[in-house]
């Protein structure tokens, strides 16, 4: 009888393995349950394509045309951006800077609201003045210090206090140095064109960002749309799909189909 509890033993044994095998086999996703997700993260589309389902093309097309809308408004920004910024140098900035210096978006924001930068500085010995015209970019830097530090900004302190040193370190830090000046004096028409051209640029960049928005809400809507439509059909042994539709008001409507 030893012989037969040997036996006996092996047949449960096997029976558990198999019971084990087949419970992580019911816990593990079925491959397409991961790749079809994977793809369409990847490549919108590809992912309903593989399962054989025509609307992935839908998808894959949006993808497309996405892409080169953003490749579009793109370039066109950075051609306007370079427009404005050659205008600003050969009709404001030249007679202060022989060397051309491009820098930050928000300087030509200011070369915008103000025809005219004002001197840096306007002492003529070794003492630094700010700029006192208030019209002038810079003049309205050092206004706005004095209005922050000062008392009364019409009367200034002991040029050796502190409300007066805090007021120059703050003119210092923000008005244009002497290699950044402009002046758009006896040249409005100018200016204007310089406005208009500037206005094209950031229109042009933020529809350009509003494409990468809707192309990463693609990818999520793609992405999505696989991984339902994929656990619906090994849930259901029958095929199932989801479909997303963008209304243009900005809603989301899904719509859940299973095939009988």
């Amino acid at each position: 009888m030893p012989g037969w509890g040997w036996v006996a033993g092996g047949l449960a044994l096997g029976a558990t393995v198999r019971g084990a095998a087949a419970q992580r086999a019911d816990t593990v996703p079925p491959r397409g349950a991961v790749v079809r997700p994977l793809a369409s993260l990847l490549v919108p589309g590809s992912g309903q394509l593989l399962a054989g389902q025509d609307r992935g093309a839908a998808y894959l097309a949006a993808e497309l045309y996405l892409v080169s809308r953003f490749l579009q408004l793109d370039r066109d920004a950075n051609r306007e951006a370079r427009r404005f910024r050659a205008l600003a140098y050969d009709v404001a900035r030249r007679a202060f800077s022989p060397t051309r210096r491009d820098t930050v978006f928000e300087y030509y924001e200011q070369m915008e609201r103000f025809a005219e930068s004002g001197r840096y500085d306007t002492a003529a010995g070794p003492a630094f003045a700010p700029e006192p015209d208030a019209r002038t970019y810079n003049g309205a830097v050092w206004l706005l210090a004095r209005q922050t530090f000062w008392e009364d900004p019409d009367t200034p302190p002991d040029p050796m206090s502190l409300e007066y040193w805090r007021a120059l370190q703050f003119y210092q830090a923000r008005a244009v140095g002497p290699d950044f000046l402009w002046s758009w004096r006896d040249h409005s028409l100018e200016h204007q064109v310089f406005r208009e051209t500037i206005r094209r640029s950031d229109v042009a960049f933020r529809r350009a960002q509003t494409q990468v928005g809707l192309l990463l809400a693609n990818h999520v809507l793609s992405t999505v749309d696989a991984l339902i439509s994929s656990r619906l059909t090994e849930a259901t042994g029958r095929p199932a799909a989801l479909r997303t539709t963008v209304a243009p008001a900005g809603v989301t409507r899904l719509q859940l189909s299973i095939a009988f």
